[in-house]
């Protein structure tokens, strides 16, 4: 049992990870040297520099973010929807539909006539 546990490693400390990370490190690395420069830019009279300022750092967050998503993939902050249920006074109808729909299939293949397409397949060629 010990070296099964051994063998499970942390999805932070493999190899991928460890490239996911250096690719993080670079990418943010460059964004606050683009930022830096911007800055300057921006303080020197180029107006235009200014929206630089502020995307460099949003996309910095970006950058995170999908490291994130890349290092934990099934994380989510969402809950997962539960099925709706059939209020109750109205399962009796359902299943007394559901009785009507087999005794009409066990019907239609006693008396051998195909049964009807669902919707998505393809309906059968008149040629």
């Amino acid at each position: 049992m010990p070296a099964e546990q051994a063998k499970v490693r942390s999805p932070l400390l493999g190899a991928a990870a460890m490239k996911t990370h250096l690719t993080l490190a670079l990418g943010l690395a460059l964004c606050i040297a683009a930022f830096v420069f911007e800055l300057g830019r921006a303080e020197g009279g180029n107006e235009l520099s200014w929206a630089y300022v502020f995307e460099w750092p949003l996309l910095a967050i970006f950058a995170v973010y999908m490291w994130w998503k890349l290092l934990h993939p099934g994380f989510t902050l969402r809950r997962v929807r539960e099925k709706p249920s059939l209020a109750p006074e109205f399962e009796g109808m359902l299943h007394a539909w559901q009785e009507e729909v087999r005794n009409h299939e066990v019907s239609r293949q006693e008396e051998g006539i195909e049964p009807a397409p669902r919707s998505g397949d393809e309906a059968p060629d008149d040629e």
